[in-house]
């Protein structure tokens, strides 16, 4: 059921199944303590009484738990017959639930309960059980703040529920040992952000003593997921760096040439052109550039996509600029058409709003290589976008694309 419904095959995947939040039972209060604006409560006390009320739909059982300090009515509306069993008058419980108020009087419906003293001697609600009952409840409280796991109703049919798991859970931890959890982290690096160990992790974020060492744990593991993935994508680009082939541009033709020397709307600044013999010297190397373009805005980045895009078709390759809203994308190709226009450089526009005959020229231009560049939005990667012999990339706002 477990592989089944959760996808918990293992002993590790039931460590890395994490509860979603946690009660805290490691207190008990006092009737005489609530208030409106009081929302879970553990309490301790002697049960008074217990009884049916009413018949068919309205049918409910109700008991009242009383401490030294007060009373409360505790209700259910399901599975009467079973709780009726469970309960005995005179007994001291342990209570957990919500709180509620009906005409001003505190109940809590549908509570947890577990027996505090099963001996029934001296069980009387005037007898030193009811003022004591908070005092022997202290010492059965958890120590820590219990763990509610996502479940399912199947699983929940089958006995199955967030508490059945936090049970495994609590159970595997108890034989978990700290030379059984490998940790992944570098120790300088624990030391420096001051993180938990593994092993003290999994203890904390199912079975935390507190709201902050659960936050611990939970910062932890936020960290570890992260920096294993910025290592799996560095992993990738020096590989990428280093086995990946990439087109070689060769040389730099005359659209480049002319758009430089006649087509440019300002000078170009040293920035600017340190930029474009590094790109030169990157596509002339044979292997794949994954460059980023870093500038505020207004300061000239587009052209540089520009001349990169003129550089790439006068070695006989199409060009892309992706942009990841269409308003974005309409404003690039009004500019980068306005700019190559002057050197007759064909630039298309395509979005989710190009339909019907339009798409489909840009599709077949594209496909047979009748089409150099292509500004557009997220429409350019659909399966249908073909193009014959795509050189360059350029991303635009590459952050905002999810």
């Amino acid at each position: 059921m477990l592989k089944k419904e959760l996808g918990l095959f293992t002993f590790g995947d039931l460590l890395e199944f994490f509860p979603y939040r946690h009660i805290d039972k490691t207190k008990v209060n006092l009737i005489a303590d609530l208030q409106p604006q009081t929302e879970f409560i553990q309490l301790a006390g002697v049960l008074v009484s217990v009884e049916v009320i009413g018949q068919g739909r309205g049918k409910r059982l109700v008991a009242h738990l009383r401490d030294r300090s007060g009373n409360i009515e505790l209700t259910w509306f399901q599975s009467i017959p079973w709780v009726q069993r469970s309960l005995h008058t005179g007994e001291t419980y342990l209570v957990y639930g919500r709180v509620s108020f009906f005409q001003g009087k505190p109940q809590i419906v549908h509570p947890e309960f577990e027996v505090l003293a099963p001996d029934k001697k001296e069980a009387r609600p005037d007898g030193p059980r009811l003022n004591d009952s908070v005092g022997q409840a202290v010492g059965q409280v958890k120590n820590f703040l219990e763990p509610v796991y996502p479940s399912t109703e199947k699983l929940k049919s089958k006995w199955l529920g967030g508490r059945q798991i936090g049970k495994l859970t609590q159970a595997l931890m108890a034989q978990v040992q700290e030379k059984d959890v490998r940790e992944n982290l570098p120790g300088a690096i624990l030391t420096q952000l001051k993180l938990p160990g593994r092993f003290e992790a999994f203890n904390k974020i199912h079975f935390p003593g507190s709201q902050a060492a659960f936050d611990e744990a939970v910062q932890r593991f936020k960290f570890e997921e992260l920096f294993v993935a910025q290592l799996r994508m560095q992993m990738l680009r020096s590989n990428r760096h280093r086995y990946s082939k990439g087109f070689i541009f060769e040389k730099v033709g005359d659209r480049f040439n002319t758009f430089y020397k006649e087509g440019l709307p300002f000078e170009l600044t040293n920035a600017q052109k340190r930029v474009i013999r590094e790109i030169r010297a990157d596509t002339g190397k044979g292997k794949q550039m994954n460059r980023l373009l870093q500038g505020d805005v207004g300061s000239g980045k587009t052209i540089v996509a520009v001349l990169t895009m003129l550089l790439a078709i006068d070695n006989g390759y199409q060009a892309c600029l992706m942009a990841p809203t269409e308003i974005l994308a309409q404003q690039h190709f009004k500019t980068i058409s306005g700019l190559l226009d002057k050197i007759d450089v064909p630039v298309k526009l395509l979005t989710g709003s190009t339909k019907g005959a339009a798409r489909k020229k840009i599709l077949e231009e594209l496909a047979q290589d009748e089409l150099p560049v292509l500004v557009g939005t997220h429409a350019v990667i659909e399966d249908a976008v073909q193009f014959k012999n795509l050189g360059i990339i350029i991303i635009d706002e590459q952050h905002r694309f999810g």
